[in-house]
């Protein structure tokens, strides 16, 4: 049995009782409420843990955050996918995402391919975990990589098929499973014939199931694959990745605000609710579809709100 914890706002815990009402159970001790749903058990915390447990954890915790980013105690690493330390000072590749939490905006995943010498170079221009960087120094970075000419690969996923996938069966785990496996393939063909001394993923699955994803639609892992969570702390590779992907996010939100005329905020707050519902208000409701990924909550406190 699979699980996920998330460390929400107390405020969110209120209006995800609220939720599940019809499908609330017995509470446990020192627990704040339960609810039973198909895919899963869900108990919350006053500490704001909430812990999503049963046989797809996912597709209630995608709901409420991101569940690729859980506080849950990681699991030990399973054998032979932690990469050894000599692949951080080796020519790599690395594979990162973003917008996976956010309600609107696309799923962006990058993965770039950095030489050993040219790892001093990209930390020298300020290259690091992109969560510490603002989206300007971002945005700058993502451009003075590509005058680098680091090789990289970079694909989307917009809403609209985003929700088709999800209303298929599709955990965003999936989806983002097939995306890295997607851009890293292309990548090894960009790159054909240096061959890279290894792959590193920026954990979000346990490797058994991103594998399990990968057979379902008849593909395999690549060669030298490693996974290993909070990887852009220790790769240059896969921070690059994540500077690239998090433009890609960016630049796509920007675009959305021009096109709409409206303000289309990041993440999945309150602040998102009232932007749904002003979206939905001077666009219709279908609108969603193509730029939210509908299955957040926040659509139905968007529609509540009008």
């Amino acid at each position: 049995m699979s699980h996920i914890v998330l460390k929400l706002p107390k405020s969110k815990l209120e209006t995800m009782k609220a939720h599940y009402s019809t499908q609330l159970k017995a509470t446990p001790n020192n627990a704040y409420f339960a609810a039973k749903t198909p895919s899963c058990v869900i108990t919350a915390y006053l500490s704001g843990k909430v812990l999503f447990q049963g046989k797809d954890p996912e597709a209630e915790a995608d709901k409420w955050g991101d569940a690729s980013k859980k506080e849950a105690k990681p699991k030990k690493q399973e054998h032979g996918y932690h990469p050894p330390e000599s692949l951080f000072t080796s020519s790599h590749i690395g594979s990162d995402e973003a917008g996976t939490g956010d309600y609107f905006g696309p799923i962006t995943v990058a993965c770039a391919y950095v030489q050993d010498h040219q790892i001093n170079q990209l930390k020298a221009i300020g290259v690091r975990d992109s969560k510490n960087l603002s989206d300007p120094q971002i945005t700058d970075l993502a451009k003075r990589i590509v005058e680098m000419k680091i090789p990289y690969s970079l694909l989307r996923l917009p809403n609209k098929k985003y929700n088709q996938l999800q209303r298929k069966g599709w955990t965003q785990g999936k989806m983002k499973t097939i995306l890295h496996h997607q851009a890293i393939e292309k990548l090894l063909q960009k790159i054909e014939p240096e061959k890279p001394k290894g792959i590193l993923i920026d954990q979000f699955s346990q490797p058994n199931v991103y594998q399990k994803h990968l057979r379902s639609e008849k593909q395999s892992l690549q060669n030298d694959v490693y996974f290993m969570t909070k990887a852009e702390s220790y790769s240059i590779a896969v921070a690059v990745g994540s500077i690239i992907a998090r433009s890609a996010f960016v630049k796509a939100m920007n675009q959305l605000e021009m096109d709409t005329g409206l303000d289309v905020p990041k993440g999945a707050s309150g602040k998102v609710d009232r932007a749904a519902a002003e979206m939905i208000r001077h666009y219709g409701e279908e609108k969603l579809e193509e730029v939210a990924k509908v299955h957040f909550a926040n659509t139905e406190k968007a529609k509540k709100l009008l």
